[in-house]
């Protein structure tokens, strides 16, 4: 059981960049759909509003606004997702827009963290 938790460690801690590469091997080697296994685990989490809410296990980082410091928050962005400096602006200029979905609890905790830090508003969804 300690190879799983270590391997599960491992899945948590990866970049961006780690993620995007991951998710590449898997569609391309092994005809794994990333997005499509994330799916059933939203519907999975469906049904009952009380439970929904206690067993939720992926969360969407959502940039409500850019704040005073939008240049801070622009290089943040383009940081965290792996976006170009174009993209990254685009998305923070068109908030409230979804930074990254289907994030772990933790992380999208330690994300809006990060995004708060550089003086953005931030929810997790």
């Amino acid at each position: 059981m300690a190879d799983l938790k270590e391997f599960a460690e491992q899945l948590v801690n990866l970049s961006v960049k780690e993620v995007s590469e991951l998710a590449t091997i898997l569609k391309d080697e092994y005809g794994i759909e990333p997005a499509a296994a994330a799916a059933p685990v939203m519907v999975a989490g469906g049904g009952d509003g009380g439970s929904a809410a206690e067993e939720k296990s992926s969360f969407d980082v959502v940039l409500k606004s850019a704040g005073a410091a939008k240049l801070a928050v622009v290089k943040l962005v383009k940081e965290l997702t792996g976006l170009g400096l174009k993209e990254a602006k685009e998305l923070v200029d068109g908030a409230p827009s979804n930074v990254k979905e289907g994030v772990a609890k933790d992380e999208a905790e330690a994300l809006k963290k990060q995004l708060e830090e550089a003086g953005a508003e931030v929810e997790l969804k």
